[in-house]
């Protein structure tokens, strides 16, 4: 492993296949773009048709190679679909970003069973399955990752609702145990967690002065994140700089934790 790491830029992704969900709109489709622009080849699951379709002719006619399909995550068929179109398209895997995430804001007592059911299948009953579906391709890899997009609301008390919460808590235990788990693997399994950034999720929220000045109160360095500072986060992990980095969480939440 040292022999080859000499060999390559550890602060480049070229070459390595990127699967990531929801890649489409907000910090998903930030490190799409910072996956490209690295040298990464990118294969992106979106539920949206059209709007799939124009953002891989986007990164097409920018010479990128960017492949992708429609898909439901939460969906056990799409995911099986899924990856057998990435085992058909390339054989193998690099890296696998969990990025897809939903969420009904409430008080705890007035969620139905339905709400409930489809957060914590959205946010993690998916990604363990995606993680279960991807092993065998990282395998073939020598610079294997998952990485899981989680959310200070896993770590801490935010205004997002107790099932949202839930989710990011166990997905970041979720990241420990594979970490150790396929360690002997060479599979990397780390995770990002952001505080409120701008993204269409919360784009409605931040447009509550209120909400939005308590937000920055609680900020240190007095703003809301972009996407693209999520993504340099992330895409830092995908590298083989960050090759002794497993098991971990970095929280991108400007001081505020």
């Amino acid at each position: 492993m040292r022999e080859n790491m000499m060999q390559i830029n550890r602060w480049s992704l070229e070459g390595m296949r990127v699967l990531i969900t929801g890649g489409t709109r907000g910090i998903g489709q930030a490190i799409a773009n910072q996956v490209l622009e690295l040298g990464g080849v990118i294969y992106v699951v979106a539920r949206n048709q059209e709007l799939l379709q124009k953002q891989l002719q986007e990164w097409q006619q920018k010479g990128f190679k960017a492949y992708g399909q429609r898909g439901d995550i939460a969906n056990p068929a799409s995911r099986q679909e899924l990856f057998a179109h990435i085992a058909e398209l390339w054989g193998g895997l690099d890296v696998l970003i969990n990025n897809v995430g939903m969420n009904i804001r409430k008080k705890a007592v007035d969620y139905n069973p339905d709400e409930y059911d489809e957060i914590l299948t959205t946010n993690l009953h998916s990604a363990f399955d995606m993680c279960r579906r991807a092993y065998a391709l990282l395998k073939k890899s020598t610079y294997a990752s998952v990485i899981n997009i989680l959310s200070v609301a896993g770590l801490t008390h935010v205004r997002t609702g107790a099932p949202y919460g839930m989710s990011k808590a166990a997905l970041l235990q979720l990241t420990r145990n594979l970490a150790v788990e396929w360690a002997q693997d060479g599979i990397r399994v780390n995770a990002v967690a952001p505080w409120y950034t701008r993204t269409p999720m919360v784009e409605q929220l931040l447009r509550n002065r209120d909400y939005l000045d308590d937000i920055i109160r609680r900020t240190p360095l007095g703003r809301i994140a972009d996407p693209e500072e999520v993504a340099a986060v992330a895409a830092f992990l995908c590298m083989p700089a960050s090759s002794f980095v497993t098991g971990t969480t970095l929280v991108v939440d400007g001081g505020g934790l």
